[in-house]
């Protein structure tokens, strides 16, 4: 019996001071989940949050889920090259829809100290080029041709259900932006590949509000030397392999910014991407550096989902048609709601009828790149 009191007496003195403890300092394992990682100063940009790597690091299905510490040669392990240079995946699937290849392609892959990064391969090949989707009308049209009108999907990769709508309800030749900040990249990129759809990858440039309005981690910010937004570009670029180009996230502050701007937009350039400005920065410097550059660059012209409800969204793609008529090409862009996916969807059925054609973005920027 003096055994077990004393027992008793011992645990509900523990209690006490686990009780003290963390009412005095707060609970130790509180707040949000964290882990221990080796940083290495030199080859890291500032800031780098580990949670928004995507942790699903599965090889199914050829996927290659990219994270800052990926081995070298774990690209070569991952994928073997077909007998065209391609790199199929493990269960041998063929390109994707529109005579697309299987991504990535070995030639167009840098392996860097943050994942696979996009390159023009040895032999001048770019994937502005070879990761598009093909069109027969990719140039302007001529008397009797049919008008060009392009859209840009933005912000997938962050919902499931918007993802999955978005890759299975819209035409093949809307092309798709993914965010760097979703789960399973490389297996949503081969999803929208299939179904035809090119993708691009979104960027987060700082805003005027920044930071009360964040787009998020590694944000390219005026106020950072131009090495560390390269960093952050490149950690960024890393997260999914198989994109044409690289579009906008917010940023007004930044594509303001010519001196902050043009480093950026120079790498983007020497990979072989392509860039589309969304549109929303009135004072965007993208289109005059991309002129000095030589990029292929365009903006849009309608955003088509400023307000969310059916009567706006049918409202903006008329003057998408507009648009198109009086130019011969118009470019939209739009984000991955639900009542967005499906207006265009509904929309796309009838433009056929009205002398109207939806070309992917490579296209729009080929035809006319510099607008």
């Amino acid at each position: 019996m003096k055994t077990l009191a004393f027992s008793f007496a011992g645990v509900m003195g523990l209690l006490a001071l686990i009780v003290t403890w963390v009412a005095i300092g707060g609970d130790p394992l509180g707040g949000e989940p964290f882990a221990m990682i080796e940083v290495d100063p030199q080859d890291r940009p500032s800031a780098v949050i580990e949670s928004s790597v995507p942790k699903d690091r599965s090889q199914a299905n050829g996927q290659i889920e990219q994270g800052s510490k990926q081995a070298p040669g774990a690209l070569a392990a991952l994928n073997r090259p077909s007998s065209n240079g391609s790199l199929n995946d493990a269960a041998g699937r063929p390109g994707g829809g529109a005579g697309m290849p299987a991504v990535p392609v070995a030639a167009l892959v840098e392996e860097s100290r943050y994942g696979p990064l996009p390159k023009i391969a040895d032999d001048g090949r770019r994937p502005s080029d070879i990761y598009a989707r093909a069109t027969q009308h990719t140039a302007m049209p001529q008397a009797g041709e049919p008008v060009r009108i392009a859209i840009l999907m933005n912000g997938l990769g962050l919902s499931e259900l918007a993802t999955n709508q978005a890759i299975n309800m819209l035409p093949g030749n809307v092309s798709l932006a993914f965010s760097p900040y979703g789960r399973n990249l490389q297996s949503w990129i081969r999803l929208s590949r299939e179904a035809g759809h090119e993708v691009m990858l979104q960027i987060p440039l700082e805003p005027f509000d920044y930071p009360d309005n964040d787009p998020g981690p590694h944000t390219l910010l005026t106020n950072l030397p131009p090495d560390e937004n390269l960093k952050r570009l490149q950690w960024l670029m890393a997260r999914f392999t198989g994109y044409v180009g690289v579009t906008n996230h917010m940023g007004a502050k930044f594509a303001s910014a010519q001196s902050a701007f043009l480093p950026v937009l120079e790498e983007i350039k020497s990979r072989g991407l392509i860039f589309l400005d969304d549109g929303t920065a009135a004072r965007s410097t993208a289109g005059e550096i991309a002129k000095d550059l030589g990029l292929g660059f365009s903006a849009a012209q309608i955003v088509i989902d400023a307000a969310q409800t059916p009567e706006s969204i049918d409202e903006a793609l008329k003057n998408l048609e507009t648009t198109a008529r009086e130019n011969g090409l118009a470019i939209g862009v739009a984000s991955s709601y639900p009542i967005t996916i499906q207006r265009i969807s509904e929309w796309s059925r009838s433009l056929s009828q009205k002398g109207m054609v939806l070309v992917p973005i490579s296209a729009a920027i080929r035809a006319r790149p510099q607008s």
